[in-house]
């Protein structure tokens, strides 16, 4: 038998996700796979980086949570291929989340609208939404 949660426990942990890693926050698209986890050193090559509102994400309903303003513009400070993303304390530098990347309908954590990055170009973060388990 799987361990099911309210709806409110599960809103109030994703809710626990912006409180801790604070206002401010910074997401780094990277190239290439995700690390083991946030305590791996970051890895890739940053590709475009977005300092995100002091209320960076909306609060969560029916157990997801998504980020505030989509779709979300930045220019591009490298060329690459979008691999991932990794999500900052204010500091730019304790991981606080990641996940994978793909363009739009690609099913990835994060969707852009072009996964394909040359510096300089805008890159739109077009959806990101965390669903939190055991509904």
């Amino acid at each position: 038998m799987a361990i099911q949660l309210a709806v409110s426990t599960r809103n109030a942990r994703l809710d626990a996700i912006e409180t801790d890693t604070g206002v401010s926050a910074i997401l780094k698209i990277r190239t290439g796979a995700q690390p083991a986890n946030c305590a791996t050193a970051d890895s890739g090559t940053v590709l475009a980086t977005f300092n995100l509102a002091s209320d960076w994400a909306a609060a969560a309903g029916s157990g997801a949570k998504a980020l505030n303003g989509l779709p979300l513009s930045d220019a591009a400070d490298a060329t690459g291929t979008a691999g991932h993303f990794r999500l900052y304390k204010s500091d730019g530098t304790t991981c606080q989340m990641q996940g994978s990347i793909t363009g739009i309908g690609g099913g990835g954590d994060m969707e852009l609208d072009n996964t394909s990055i040359a510096s300089g170009q805008t890159v739109n973060i077009t959806g990101f939404t965390v669903t939190d388990g055991n509904a």
